[in-house]
């Protein structure tokens, strides 16, 4: 058997496979479901292809979908004895799978800039920056100096980014190389640390 997938596709745009390929994903997925990892490996290189297209269809991203279908092929291993033929085909299986965990992995981004946003607004609401400008008046003293190091490495780092440098959350983010919410997250507690240690209040 030769890998990789030779489907047409419908007028629906959804993948048709070609004659007897059906016969042989359906009999590749019951090996599957008995812990065949050669099927399991033949499978996937029969219909990767397409549950790729459809997933980098919907996020547009190759990182995600190269997730995604990780995820999925996960999935199949772990549900194959699941899976009902008279219900439909192997590969619209795959994909409605691959459907289902790249709108998941849709809404999860969705959710994740709401959160970044709303923290936004609520700093911006705070009077986070006048605390700052109580500690700034003493910034050459030795406390001050002492508690900046008595703040973890990590924190230490964005704190002054932000308050010595002038850098945005954003900039922060991209210069320690790490995910915006957590550059937010160090620059918050080693705020906070720095409050408490100065006897500055909230």
């Amino acid at each position: 058997m030769s890998p990789g997938p030779t489907g047409r596709s419908g007028r629906a745009g959804a993948p048709v496979p070609a004659p007897g390929r059906t016969e042989q994903q359906v009999e590749l997925l019951r090996r599957v479901a008995g812990g065949d990892e050669d099927a399991f490996a033949q499978l996937y290189d029969a219909t990767s292809s397409t549950v790729h297209g459809l997933v980098l269809r919907l996020l547009r991203s190759p990182e995600l979908a190269a997730e995604v279908v990780q995820e999925v092929y996960l999935m199949a291993w772990q549900q194959a004895e699941r899976f009902d033929a008279g219900r439909g085909t192997v590969l619209a299986w795959l994909c409605t799978m691959a459907h289902r965990r790249a709108v998941d992995r849709v809404r999860q981004s969705q959710r994740e800039r709401d959160r970044d946003q709303q923290y936004e607004v609520r700093r911006a609401e705070t009077p986070s920056d006048s605390t700052w400008s109580e500690v700034e008046q003493s910034l050459d003293s030795e406390e001050v100096r002492a508690e900046l190091g008595g703040l973890s490495p990590l924190q230490r780092e964005a704190v002054c980014l932000v308050y010595y440098r002038g850098y945005s959350h954003r900039q922060v983010a991209e210069h320690l190389d790490v995910p915006l919410g957590t550059a937010k997250a160090r620059i918050r507690d080693g705020l906070t640390n720095l409050r408490s240690a100065l006897g500055v209040r909230q």
